[in-house]
């Protein structure tokens, strides 16, 4: 069965994204069609990018981003989970996609936002970087705005709309995530 994390985009302490990606997590695990993990980035305590070689011309980082590289390399798809800051995505998680390469490769990815505007700046950023990264970014997106998905702009309490809105992306991210399957294995038979 296909791995799909579910990437917390935010360190911050009292983020909103904890209370976002858990229901991410509980409305996904009801489901039978892929396994679904919570990836925390406060897990895995990554520094500012600062790999004098980039992963994309081999560069492997110290301890810590080869963790999360393993950990991103056991997924076959991704939900991100993201806020908005200044209208970009959090600095935290662009580094985390900076110290990965080739493991994006070939997997579907879906977004989840959330912010003032419904996190519209971050998801934009993120599906730019996805396509970069070779990753497929399923045009189904949740957009969580403060005042009408969280009670006093801090309790997240997600409308019906939005619920119906995840599992249509989820579905797709599940579908996608097996159409790519044979290009994956394609691609680490020939690096074999």
């Amino acid at each position: 069965m296909n791995r799909i994390g579910i990437i917390l985009g935010s360190t911050r302490p009292g983020r909103l994204g904890a209370q976002v990606a858990g229901w991410v997590h509980d409305i996904a695990g009801r489901r039978g069609d892929a396994d679904f993990e919570l990836v925390d980035l406060a897990d895995f305590r990554l520094p500012h990018f600062d790999q004098a070689v980039p992963p994309a011309r081999g560069g492997e980082g110290g301890p810590e981003a080869q963790a999360w590289v393993r950990a991103i390399d056991g997924f076959d798809g991704f939900v991100f989970v993201t806020p908005e800051y200044n209208h970009q995505m959090p600095g935290v998680l662009k580094t985390a996609i900076d110290f990965v390469f080739a493991e994006w490769a070939d997997k579907a990815a879906g977004i989840v936002s959330y912010g003032v505007a419904g996190g519209a700046g971050s998801a934009a950023q993120l599906r730019q970087m996805c396509g970069l990264l070779g990753l497929a970014d399923v045009p189904a997106q949740v957009s969580l705005h403060l005042a009408s998905d969280f009670e006093n702009f801090s309790v997240f309490a997600p409308s019906e709309f939005s619920t119906d809105a995840l599992s249509g992306l989820l579905d797709r991210v599940v579908e996608w995530t097996e159409a790519l399957a044979p290009v994956r294995r394609r691609r680490a038979a020939s690096m074999a």
